[in-house]
């Protein structure tokens, strides 16, 4: 593959769907993929507790941590994306733009951590996850999203095979699992987001495993334990 920046690439091509994402984030939000993310963190995250959105697109989803009382920071590789947010969203929500793999904030900053599809789009995976671990306090939460083998976005990842650039990475929820192992991060719960006509019927007896190949998407319950 012809060597890039994929970190100018990243951020070129996201404030380039920074409006089409706009139009269909408070859908997916409030009826769609990502409608069950926010009672899930609420079983596990400290009410009113300071809690990072990475890859938070034009803040949606960081509101939606507000509504619920948590003090909310988004945080985005788009500049564009960030001019949505901040727009749009109560100005005592703090949005910034900056890289997942170089976090702005000190050691054990936040209570825990939502990023929701947004390591899939970076070149080091494993470095994006030691900077979240960094920035999350000792007992601290982490909530992330791994897009599945049936999510229409992994077309994203398929010029690779033509030795073009891509600034989608290949790491499925099960890989992404492993990391998380050797890294002393203890995966506590999750569950998997399915395509429409895929029924819990369809899915109910199948192990994790086969849960995951069919998912959409995966969202995992992950908690900082210790140091690795």
């Amino acid at each position: 593959m012809t060597s890039f920046d994929w970190n100018k690439e990243a951020t070129e091509q996201w404030d380039n769907r920074a409006a089409f994402w706009n139009e269909r984030s408070q859908n997916m939000w409030e009826n769609g993929s990502r409608s069950e993310i926010i009672p899930f963190i609420n079983n596990y995250f400290q009410t009113g507790g300071y809690v990072l959105d990475i890859g938070c697109g034009d803040g949606y989803g960081t509101y939606k941590l507000y509504e619920q009382k948590y003090q909310a920071v988004g945080l985005d590789i788009s500049a564009n994306m960030i001019n949505y947010a901040r727009a749009e969203h109560p100005s005592s929500i703090e949005f910034l733009q900056g890289n997942v793999n170089q976090l702005p904030f000190k050691k054990e900053t936040f209570d825990g951590v939502m990023a929701i599809n947004s390591l899939e789009w970076t070149e080091n995976p494993k470095h994006a996850i030691k900077e979240i671990k960094r920035v999350v306090k000792q007992g601290g939460w982490l909530c992330i999203g791994i897009l599945g083998p049936t999510a229409g976005p992994r077309i994203n990842s398929y010029p690779r095979l033509h030795m073009e650039k891509a600034i989608c990475n290949t790491m499925m929820p099960w890989e992404f699992e492993k990391l998380c192992e050797e890294m002393n991060l203890s995966c506590t719960d999750g569950f998997g987001v399915y395509k429409q006509g895929v029924t819990k019927e369809n899915y109910a007896h199948l192990t994790t495993e086969l849960k995951q190949a069919l998912s959409f998407s995966w969202i995992f319950m992950l908690k900082k334990a210790g140091e690795s």
